[in-house]
């Protein structure tokens, strides 16, 4: 994806702890400029006091919505006009919705539908519905940096090793139907086409399973040969059984 993505960062700041907006952050610099950043919450109430301090030094702005009824979410609605008036104003390219309630899943399908790209962010209690909607969706708690993470009860994703990947009998799929279905005649496939066939038919996140890229991972599962081509700058992989 071209670095000049523009990414807009709508943030459900009653639903998602603010330890890890560093690390999302640093994620989505990945894939190109969050130009936008909004963080929705109704800033009177207490329990908001750490993404209060979080907001100036990360130049994100907050959107005050007051909570007029008692158990309604008023947030949730407030989010929504939001990311639907940035889906039509033209000056973003692709969103990140940081929050771990589903009944965002609606519109991170809508916002599909509408050819952008969704980053989903949440913690580790997010429904799967709104996960497996999501373009590609990491836990927050991958995320937290190592100093914070003494001062929380959350337990950073530790590397998965051999066994642990070869036993998630869904990820085994997945790595090996990309391979075969982006591999040339010779049975050997481009890793940035194995990559590119992931995020388009799933929201996996090799960060998910404690690894920084997807090549790491699949090294790690030992399923595959491995061949580096062009000077060591090229990956080519190939299913270990044929």
């Amino acid at each position: 994806m071209p670095i000049g993505k523009r990414i807009a960062l709508l943030i459900d700041c009653d639903n998602v702890s603010h330890n890890s907006i560093e690390g999302v952050l640093e994620e989505l610099a990945k894939y190109g400029m969050v130009n936008v950043r909004h963080a929705h919450g109704d800033w009177n109430n207490p329990s908001l006091s750490g993404w209060i301090e979080r907001l100036h030094p990360h130049a994100i702005r907050p959107m005050q919505q007051f909570a007029y009824t008692k158990g309604k979410n008023a947030t949730d609605s407030a989010m929504i006009i939001d990311a639907m008036d940035l889906l039509y104003s033209k000056n973003v390219d692709a969103f990140a919705l940081m929050t771990s309630d589903s009944d965002f899943t609606p519109l991170v399908l809508r916002m599909l539908e509408s050819g952008f790209m969704v980053y989903g962010f949440g913690e580790k209690k997010t429904p799967k519905p709104f996960v497996d909607a999501c373009s590609t969706f990491i836990y927050t708690e991958n995320l937290i940096n190592q100093d914070e993470q003494k001062s929380i009860d959350t337990i950073r994703t530790k590397k998965k090793g051999r066994n642990e990947l070869r036993g998630d009998t869904s990820l085994v799929r997945l790595l090996r139907t990309a391979v075969e279905q982006t591999s040339e005649d010779d049975e050997w496939a481009h890793m940035s086409k194995v990559g590119h066939y992931i995020s388009n038919n799933s929201s996996f996140s090799a960060i998910n399973y404690g690894y920084k890229k997807l090549g790491d991972l699949i090294r790690a599962t030992e399923l595959f040969e491995i061949e580096m081509r062009n000077d060591g700058s090229a990956m080519f992989i190939k299913d270990a059984r044929k």
